[in-house]
């Protein structure tokens, strides 16, 4: 008899809708021959988003500067003048070129311009604001890696419990679960669109509080994924009062700040400038947001208020900067995005127009796309979406399905019927009795007036 082969039990459990059954029956469908239209996720290029000139140009002469050296070669007639300037003084920082190991917390000159990002989006100097601290911040394969650091730096036994909203992006009950922690779930108004609310906040607190759970921290998504929702200053500056009253860190996904499309997006980063005791854990990411560098995993943590540790002589950081060492470093191609992300070309320059255009209409198609799609719900009797558009998703609410089903036999069936890959409120969280699902406004409106129809007509006969 073969012996048994155990793996850790916390693995096994841990789930990921995003990735889920769904999207496997996706898979299976697709090479089965069926026409997919995967909006389960948000993965902009996968749909023929072009990535910005202005980027690859940069990173196709960091890559091969032999482009510069060669006496053989004249520099290509499609590298601006600008494109060629930070190429230059981009391979003259690595020093090491893009093959080698960075620092565990990345290039210095990148995080200097991160900081330098953040200060100019708050103005911090204007406002006589808190200004952002180069040593402080760490470049990341993505922003899912902070946010996995800084949980796993949290949770320390299984009574300790961090909130998270809920819907929620599954990144975060997967990583709570397999760290061995408590997931505390507080629930923003839905009709309200998503709003947070102090009872709301309190209620979920007292509950874990009388269950003996030791809280250590409050996420917030904002904008929202999977809601798209955009918090307003009131919300913000509200969750800050709570964490400074219950002693919380705050962990603040936002990932999707340049994609407001319209609203105005206020950052942790400045709400807590007078709230020196509140530390702040700031995510962003050049993988997510309009600019769809998904493959790439570019991002960056940025800590605040970096409070006094127990039991050692040790700071924060310098546990931070030895849990990145674990990896060495993140790759030197996704630094370079963020780099490129936070010091946009001038719009003097010769590409600096071009980059502009490029952002506005890729924004301005997605939100027309967004409006295209949520305008479709009001033809779909018991189906309405709440809050402003922001993010890459709309979050639908399901008011009519038969009798002993779910969003989750919802969004399979639609699969099935018109290839349009969702996923199901479920595989997010939300209240108790309330049925959603998740979709990405990403597919290019040709395909949208294409499907579209058919999702109507398919949801009229689903809830016959």
């Amino acid at each position: 008899m073969d012996k048994p082969f155990y793996v850790n039990p916390v693995l096994i459990s841990m789930e990921y809708a995003v990735r889920g059954s769904i999207a496997k029956r996706a898979a299976e469908l697709k090479r089965l021959g069926r026409s997919i239209i995967p909006c389960n996720i948000g993965n902009p290029q996968a749909f023929g988003q072009p990535p910005l000139s202005f980027y690859r140009q940069v990173l196709s002469l960091i890559e091969y500067p032999e482009i510069f050296n060669s006496k053989t070669h004249k520099t290509p007639p499609i590298f601006s003048d600008t494109a060629l300037d930070y190429g230059r003084t981009i391979i003259e920082k690595l020093e090491i070129g893009t093959g080698g190991y960075s620092d565990s917390n990345g290039h210095e000159f990148i995080r200097e311009a991160i900081a330098e990002f953040i200060d100019k989006r708050d103005d911090a100097v204007k406002n006589n604001g808190i200004r952002s601290n180069p040593d402080n911040i760490f470049l990341t394969d993505g922003a899912s890696e902070g946010a996995k650091n800084i949980i796993e730096l949290l949770i320390t036994n299984k009574q300790d419990g961090i909130m998270v909203p809920i819907p929620q992006y599954p990144l975060y009950s997967a990583t709570i679960h397999r760290c061995g922690g408590v997931q505390i779930n507080y629930y923003p108004d839905e009709n309200e669109g998503w709003i947070l609310t102090r009872n709301t906040l309190e209620d979920s607190y007292l509950k874990a509080k009388n269950n003996g759970v030791n809280i250590r921290a409050i996420v917030v998504i904002n904008p929202g994924n999977p809601t798209g929702s955009v918090l307003n200053k009131s919300c913000v500056d509200e969750v800050v009062d709570f964490a400074s009253e219950k002693g919380l860190a705050i962990i603040a996904d936002e990932v999707y700040q340049d994609n407001t499309y319209g609203s105005k997006f206020h950052s942790f980063a400045q709400a807590v400038w007078n709230r020196p005791h509140v530390p702040l854990f700031s995510l962003h990411s050049v993988s997510k947001g309009f600019y769809g560098e998904c493959g790439h995993r570019g991002g960056y943590l940025e800590v605040r208020n970096s409070p006094k540790m127990a039991s050692t002589k040790q700071s924060l950081i310098e546990i931070l900067f030895r849990q990145a060492s674990v990896n060495l470093c993140s790759n030197t191609i996704g630094q370079v995005l963020v780099y490129l992300m936070v010091t946009p070309p001038p719009e003097e320059s010769d590409v600096g127009e071009l980059h502009k255009k490029e952002v506005q209409s890729l924004l301005k198609d997605l939100h027309e796309k967004a409006s295209i799609i949520k305008k479709s719900f009001t033809e779909m009797e018991g189906v309405r979406c709440y809050g402003e558009i922001g993010a890459l998703y709309l979050f639908p609410r399901l008011d009519i399905l038969p009798a002993q089903t779910t969003d989750f036999n919802y969004c399979m069936a639609l699969l099935e019927s018109t290839g349009l890959s969702t996923v199901n409120g479920g595989g997010f969280g939300q209240k108790e009795g309330t049925h959603h699902l998740r979709i990405a406004f990403l597919p290019p409106k040709s395909m949208l007036e294409e499907v579209l129809p058919k999702w109507i007509e398919f949801h009229k006969n689903y809830i016959k």
